[in-house]
């Protein structure tokens, strides 16, 4: 009796993110440049091989050191500031609940990042800065869509939803509030509803 070997898909985490990314990117009809997809594919693949930062400083406060440096340290920590905060708004606003921060606060500060970023000529990304930053909160949906394809989200809490759009904005959010039934009220919102 000859046992039946499983197949697996090999893939890189590169591939299988970026599938998962232009997955979202079409069901919420968000409208990204390539290097900006890729750029999001790369940030994704990037954070399953960082090791552990011991760097518990606010991003806010890196935000403001970055601000008033200059050069290349100023960029790197300007990427750091928005990356980690696009990262921790699309994979893990759910756990901001009972913090001294919420949602609102990483889709601040990333999109502030990613825009003083954007300013920089000589840097070959500018472009894709200045879209990440106007569209930070359309971002961090797709995001959450590819955190809740990979099973790294656990709160579906109707009110905890309502929240995070009250907070941001988020199309995404309004539509799933909608699909539950409850009819969000624009004039609740926040202004930034990119």
């Amino acid at each position: 009796m000859q046992m039946n070997k499983a197949v697996f898909r090999r893939e890189s985490a590169v591939e299988y993110f970026k599938e998962l990314v232009e997955s979202a990117l079409a069901h919420q009809h968000v409208i990204a440049g390539e290097l900006t997809a890729f750029y999001v594919v790369h940030l994704l693949s990037g954070f399953l091989r960082r090791p552990d930062d011991d760097d518990n400083e606010p991003l806010g406060l890196k935000l403001a050191l970055a601000l008033e440096s200059s050069g290349v340290r100023q960029k790197a920590t300007l990427k750091q500031v928005g990356d980690v905060s696009l990262f921790m708004s699309g994979f893990f606003s759910d756990s901001f609940r009972h913090r001294l921060v919420d949602v609102d606060y990483y889709v601040a500060i990333g999109g502030d990042a990613y825009s003083a970023l954007s300013r920089h000529e000589s840097e070959t990304f500018s472009p894709v800065f200045a879209e990440l930053a106007d569209k930070f909160v359309l971002f961090v949906d797709v995001l959450s869509e590819v955190s809740e394809r990979t099973a790294c989200t656990s709160n579906r809490d109707l009110l905890r939803l309502y929240e995070k759009w009250l907070k941001t904005g988020s199309r995404r959010s309004g539509q799933l509030l909608m699909e539950r039934g409850v009819v969000p009220i624009s004039s609740a919102k926040p202004g930034r509803t990119h």
